[in-house]
């Protein structure tokens, strides 16, 4: 992927998780439960950080070796792995179909997130 791939990916990660932000704040507030609600915005609240994060380091890849891409690759599989999982999850009653199996895809983002940050610790450039 290129540096532009990866800017414009950062960009739909943000607008989509202000986007679902808003969702969450207005039209599920009063449909989902206060245990639900938090995991969404857990999601959204993950997302805009890690959609963030990638716009900042994409545009300041000079500072990085060549590891900073399999770091960008990982949290940009993470981002969607962790927060895409759980927008599932808390609205599968709402939709009515069981993705129970999408369980253990959350904590499996969640690795891959925090491996993004650690090849992205040994990434800078010395």
């Amino acid at each position: 992927m290129t540096t532009d791939n990866f800017i414009k990916i950062a960009i739909f990660f943000a607008v989509t998780a202000v986007a679902l932000g808003a969702l969450g704040a207005h039209a599920l507030k009063d449909i989902l439960s206060d245990s639900q609600l938090n995991s969404f915005e857990t999601g959204v609240r993950y997302q805009l950080l890690h959609a963030i994060t990638l716009l900042i380091l994409v545009l300041n890849t000079e500072k990085f070796n060549h590891n900073l891409r399999k770091s960008l690759k990982l949290m940009t599989a993470g981002i969607c792995f962790f927060s895409f999982s759980i927008y599932l999850l808390s609205i599968q009653d709402i939709i009515g179909i069981s993705l129970w199996f999408l369980g253990p895809i959350t904590p499996i983002g969640g690795v891959l997130l925090i491996c993004a940050w650690l090849i992205l610790l040994f990434s800078i450039k010395k």
